[in-house]
């Protein structure tokens, strides 16, 4: 664990400013743009690692073949080819040289020198770590250079399509792989996680391919244009045979691959030298945060560079460390620090920062976030069947969303926040009850308005009007609106109360579950005799246990 926990700390140390992307311009069909492999390697051109530090390198030894200082060697075609043969006899990734090959070979030993040297640097610092993972996962250690083709092993490096990270994850596949992105976390950005995660996304592909280069070639693409470019190429399952199909950007991410691993391997006959880091991992050491704290307050009340801070825990999209709920959450700091930490822990939980940052308002920042998510509006919706979905109102899912009319289409995203916190609140009005799914209909009687027939079934005038699509609020006697009752919870045995909620067209057990606090899958499958949840069928009834 102590290891583990160690390379963490080796890894998080390079967490520096992200990549600008520049992709809002306009382009003609004509423009040529930069590739995103020559992309990666420039942003590390301001990595503030390297600006920073002054680093001292003997090349003497290291400069075995006697180059001149400034010398740029080249080699023929037969030299190239004998150097990656050597190599290939050496892996069970299949390694061969060609132009391809050849012109990504010139744009790291020739045109992009300095950055290369730079990664060499680096490579010392995540090589080890890559290995590590790569040797528990029984896999070729030769992957850990992928890691430079995907983010030339600038951890905070993001594609225009937008990957994050040292192993480049899309939000979607991150997800899959167990890593966490919330609004105020992207464990993406977390070297040792993001490995962990790159090891069993290409095992997996790995397993589907049999075929190490064209697992690579699906960890960039995407299985799908793997396959049809299989397809297209007559089931032939070998990278070479499939590249004139696969798109453009991928034709050229596994020839980049073989160049990384000639040119690691060969960089002094190319008169290249590792930059020195300059920074040392055993001066930092990592602390378990219990209870919310912000940067703010850890700077101030440490006496600890604001920057150092953020350095050193990139991870904390906000600047805040969510510690909450019982989970803890790492910190980490010089080691000079670490004393002042654990001795005066409370205190620093309960210090004000001069921006203001303490323990209420960071609490309330984390609850709001965590309390935040996203729907996707399906065929058929609209606001009043969300809002009942939910719990909330009409009038707050506008005010949430920033919608002036009740329109939604399909594939809309809207924020949701969940009951009982800041986000949610309803300006002073009572918190929506559980009502059921099924319409009802409610003759308007003389007198009536829709303030009384909404006190009625505890709704609000809006819900009323989404409901009956009126556009004002005049209505007439013996006039019928659709209104949607509340949940009947009638009271069983050892004061268990239970519920029935309708199934909507695309519910899953696990979006009802979502619904109701302490409700799980398990229970309502058990409470329902559902083994099958596949059936769920529009209009069916599921009973719910409730507390209270």
């Amino acid at each position: 664990m102590k290891k583990l926990l160690t390379t963490a700390i080796i890894c998080c140390l390079f967490y520096t400013i992200a990549s600008a992307q520049n992709d809002s311009l306009n382009k003609s069909n004509d423009f040529a743009e930069d590739s995103q492999i020559a992309v990666m390697l420039d942003s590390l051109v301001h990595l503030t690692y390297f600006g920073d530090y002054k680093f001292i390198s003997d090349t003497n030894l290291l400069n075995k073949y006697a180059f001149k200082k400034d010398e740029v060697p080249r080699y023929s075609d037969s030299i190239y080819e004998t150097r990656i043969n050597e190599l290939n006899n050496q892996t069970t990734i299949e390694l061969t040289y060609n132009n391809t090959i050849k012109s990504f070979i010139e744009l790291y030993a020739i045109k992009k020198r300095e950055l290369t040297s730079k990664m060499l640097g680096l490579s010392e610092i995540y090589f080890p770590m890559f290995e590590e993972q790569l040797d528990r996962f029984d896999m070729p250690l030769e992957l850990k250079y992928l890691a430079i083709v995907e983010s030339a092993l600038n951890p905070r490096a993001g594609s225009r399509a937008g990957a994050k990270g040292i192993w480049q994850f899309m939000y979607g596949t991150g997800k899959v792989y167990n890593l966490n992105v919330t609004t105020l976390i992207d464990e993406r950005y977390d070297p040792l996680k993001s490995t962990i995660a790159a090891c069993e996304h290409l095992q997996d592909l790995y397993d589907i391919y049999g075929n190490w280069s064209l697992a690579m070639a699906a960890y960039n693409s995407g299985a799908g244009n793997v396959n049809k470019a299989i397809r297209r190429a007559g089931h032939v399952k070998n990278y070479w045979s499939v590249w004139p199909y696969l798109p453009r950007e991928t034709r050229g991410y596994v020839p980049a691959f073989t160049a990384v691993v000639y040119v690691m391997n060969y960089a002094p006959e190319h008169n290249l030298y590792p930059i020195e880091p300059g920074i040392f991992f055993h001066e930092i050491d990592t602390v378990a945060v219990k209870q919310p704290l912000a940067f703010d307050q850890i700077s101030e009340f440490l006496g600890i560079s604001p920057e150092v801070v953020r350095f050193l825990n990139p991870m904390y999209k906000k600047e805040i460390i969510p510690a909450y709920d019982g989970k803890t959450y790492p910190l980490r700091l010089p080691n000079k620090h670490i004393g002042d930490f654990i001795n005066n822990e409370m205190a620093l939980y309960n210090y004000k920062s001069t921006s203001g940052q303490e323990r209420e308002k960071i609490l309330a920042q984390i609850e709001q976030a965590n309390s935040r998510q996203i729907h996707v509006v399906r065929y058929g919706e609209n606001l009043g069947l969300i809002a009942q979905r939910y719990h909330c109102y009409i009038s707050q899912l506008k005010r949430w969303n920033n919608l002036r009319g009740n329109t939604i289409y399909p594939g809309q995203k809207l924020v949701i926040y969940s009951p009982f916190n800041e986000g949610y609140s309803s300006r002073g009005k009572s918190v929506p009850v559980k009502r059921s799914g099924e319409k009802s209909y409610h003759t308007v009687n003389y007198g009536e308005n829709l303030g009384l027939i909404a006190k009625k079934y505890k709704c609000s005038v809006t819900d009323l009007k989404e409901w009956n699509n009126l556009r004002s609020s005049v209505i007439h006697p013996k006039q019928k609106l659709i209104v949607y009752k509340p949940e009947s919870t009638p009271e069983l045995e050892k004061g268990q109360k239970y519920l029935y909620y309708t199934v909507r067209q695309g519910d899953t057990l696990w979006d009802i579950a979502k619904m109701y606090d302490g409700v799980t899958v398990d229970q309502i499958k058990r409470l329902n005799n559902i083994s099958n949840t596949r059936r769920l069928k529009p209009g069916q009834k599921i009973k719910i246990a409730v507390n209270g």
